[in-house]
């Protein structure tokens, strides 16, 4: 069969905005289970479908990774991964409640308080919370709490409402922490092995766009949380960004051999984009 790429157009949705998500990782019975939040149908982007928790990295998010007094281990690692990591923190406390700073613990009234200041800011505002949060409890982020697993750009192609440069972390679920969705832009929230996500999706119980499978299928080939960390921490970070290609058989949307993905394409007409 021919395979035919599509040139990218040049158009208004070229430049990518930066985010950041978290597979939140806990040990299972059978294999490592995953935190999945379903968005607010009213979500522009993804709306109802079942992500990984996450959002966009706010102009402040940087600020904090650079101020020793709220994080620690961030010295070393490039803006766009620190800012990164801290957007991905914070989200996490913000959709799911889940705190992966260290530091005092936190009574329940506290963290709803701060998840009602969090819901409450405005996109440029959700970093000076979060600052006033680490500031407030004496918490500090940890660098080593989050890990970088993949590196995810949309193609450049019409019809692409919005365009994320996406970094996905993964995360162990800290000792006594419990996922609580904020009701606001996750509605619910599920632990799940990545198997059985996909089979649900498979079956038509949810909806994940393509990213999401496509994560979901490299997960699910670790037996163990320890097993995915120790291979994440070995592999070096690759950039994936889907192509469109053209075949005899159809359209095909697209993403690079060798980069541990175990399914690599899927029919345009199935593949989910938000």
């Amino acid at each position: 069969m021919s395979d035919q790429k599509n040139a990218a157009p040049a158009s208004s949705n070229a430049i990518a905005l930066p985010a950041a998500t978290v597979v939140l990782l806990r040990a299972g019975s059978e294999a490592p289970e995953i935190l999945l939040v379903e968005r607010a149908r009213s979500m522009g982007f993804a709306g109802g479908m079942y992500v990984f928790p996450g959002g966009k990295v706010d102009d402040g998010d940087l600020a904090i990774a650079r101020n020793p007094k709220w994080t620690r281990g961030f010295e070393g690692l490039s803006d766009a991964d620190a800012a990164g990591r801290v957007a991905s923190a914070r989200e996490t406390f913000e959709e799911a409640g889940v705190v992966l700073s260290e530091g005092p613990a936190l009574d329940d009234a506290t963290r709803a308080e701060w998840r009602r200041r969090l819901n409450l800011a405005n996109d440029h505002d959700e970093s000076k919370r979060y600052a006033e949060i680490l500031e407030a409890t004496g918490h500090v982020l940890s660098a080593d709490a989050l890990l970088p697993f993949s590196h995810w750009i949309p193609p450049l192609a019409h019809g692409v409402a919005k365009r994320f440069d996406t970094l996905f972390y993964i995360a162990r679920l800290p000792d006594g922490e419990v996922m609580t969705p904020d009701g606001r832009e996750a509605v619910a929230a599920h632990w799940s092995t990545a198997a059985a996500a996909l089979a649900r999706a498979d079956a038509g119980e949810i909806g994940v766009i393509f990213p999401t499978r496509r994560n979901l299928e490299r997960l699910a080939q670790y037996p163990t949380v320890e097993a995915l960390w120790t291979a994440t921490a070995a592999r070096k970070l690759q950039r994936i960004q889907p192509e469109i290609v053209k075949r005899d058989d159809g359209m095909f949307l697209t993403i690079p051999t060798g980069a541990d993905y175990p399914i690599t394409e899927e029919k345009m007409e199935s593949a989910m984009r938000g």
